[in-house]
């Protein structure tokens, strides 16, 4: 009985479970079915999501070519636009230039013509045409000042006297002046009139007068009649020397004593080089022939410092050549005192002297100064003092100095060589005697 039931416990348990199996299939069943169309559903919106994304990608690549065209031609547009901007400007710069030009030529055009009569209207609407009158007038002007004309006029002669006659005026740059008494060329007086030239030029003055061809003509030109013309005074070598004051006189001064002390020197050197060579010649001779009382009485002989220097030599030639060279030695010595005399005051005449020439030409400054603080710049002439002073003592003061520092380095040269001729000598007239006593 147990088995019984037992066995239909079992059978309800099986068919229990093969319906809930049965259902669960169902179930799982139909959840595959709706995922399967969820899964063709979002497929098919996934392919048409691409192509919409594909589409509008297309669109605005499209867009973004033709916004990259346009940019393109609006780049172009816009380097032409600023070429064209760049000539107009150019262009304008041109028209300024050319405006800046015409105004200059009006106003000097006004400002020179002006003085001739010719009025140029500088504020006219039409400045090519007033610009034609004016050249052309300019023209007319021209031709007529590179003409000789004779005018009646009046002109001072060089007394100061003003007499009455003819003005030939040889373009605009000279005139000559004639009468029945006088023919002159003519220099400006200021304020348009004339004074005869200190060069009178009198046979270019007839010659012009009565049109005759000369093959050179003696005249004065000038720029100007307003303002007069002085005459050249030429200066002589005292008015320089005076124009630089006392610092010139200075200079001077020291300057001629520099000069006699070089001609001093010179002739001092000259005496102490002379017969130098013969001397020489004459003592090695003597002691050759192993006679050294004669040699002595050569060198006494004779003038110039080598013969001393010999002779200082030639005394004490017996003793020992360290005692001998060093009585040569002071023998040079001696002598050097004599030649080597004027020579630093020779050297510092040539350095003090550009420094005076400075100190002249600070205070010419300083003066020049003085003048302008209390007169102004106005006169020239009031400046030229001090200026002067300023330059002719720096030109006082190289003068001077150059010559005088080449000559005294010459002859200190000079007196460098006499020494050592007077050494070499004294050490071969030793030689000489050594060698006949060991002979």
């Amino acid at each position: 009985m147990k088995k019984i039931v037992t066995l239909a416990l079992l059978s309800a348990l099986t068919m229990t479970l093969q319906a809930k199996s049965t259902d669960l299939e169902l179930a799982y069943q139909k959840e595959f079915t709706f995922l399967k169309a969820q899964k063709r559903s979002l497929q098919k919106r996934l392919t048409e999501l691409t192509k919409h994304n594909n589409d509008k990608l297309k669109a605005t690549q499209k867009k973004i070519d033709t916004l990259q065209a346009t940019l393109l031609r609006l780049n172009t547009t816009s380097d032409k636009l600023s070429q064209h901007l760049l000539q107009a400007e150019r262009e304008e710069q041109d028209v300024s230039d050319n405006s800046s030009v015409l105004e200059g030529t009006m106003m000097q055009s006004a400002t020179t013509l002006k003085a001739f009569g010719h009025k140029v209207k500088t504020d006219s609407k039409r400045p090519a045409s007033e610009l034609e009158k004016a050249f052309s007038f300019a023209a007319k002007q021209i031709t007529k000042l590179a003409s000789v004309q004779k005018i009646n006029g009046r002109f001072f002669l060089l007394d100061g006297t003003k007499v009455d006659g003819e003005i030939i005026k040889v373009g605009n740059i000279a005139s000559y002046g004639y009468t029945k008494d006088v023919a002159t060329a003519l220099v400006p007086a200021g304020n348009g009139l004339f004074k005869a030239w200190d060069n009178p030029a009198k046979d270019s003055a007839t010659a012009i007068y009565e049109g005759k061809a000369k093959d050179t003509l003696s005249l004065f030109v000038y720029e100007s009649t307003d303002k007069e013309i002085d005459s050249t005074v030429t200066k002589s070598a005292l008015d320089v020397i005076n124009s630089g004051g006392a610092i010139g006189w200075v200079i001077v001064v020291l300057g001629l004593a520099a000069l006699a002390l070089m001609l001093l020197r010179v002739g001092f050197l000259r005496n102490a080089d002379s017969n130098t060579t013969e001397i020489r010649a004459k003592v090695v001779g003597e002691l050759l022939e192993k006679d050294e009382k004669s040699a002595l009485k050569a060198c006494k002989a004779s003038k110039g410092a080598t013969a001393r220097v010999l002779a200082a030599t030639i005394r004490n030639i017996d003793k020992e050549r360290e005692h001998l060279e060093d009585i040569v030695a002071e023998a040079v010595l001696h002598e050097s005192s004599f030649l080597d005399r004027f020579g630093t005051a020779i050297m510092v005449i040539a350095a003090v002297a550009p420094l005076l020439g400075l100190l002249g030409t600070v205070t010419g400054m300083i003066s020049t100064f003085d003048i302008i603080t209390e007169f102004g710049t106005g006169d020239p002439k009031m400046l030229s003092g001090g200026i002067s002073e300023a330059l002719v003592t720096t030109e006082l003061g190289l003068i001077v100095a150059i010559p005088a520092l080449l000559v005294g380095n010459l002859l200190s040269g000079w007196s460098e060589k006499i020494k050592d001729h007077m050494e070499q000598a004294a050490l071969h007239v030793n030689n000489v005697y050594l060698s006949n006593k060991n002979a």
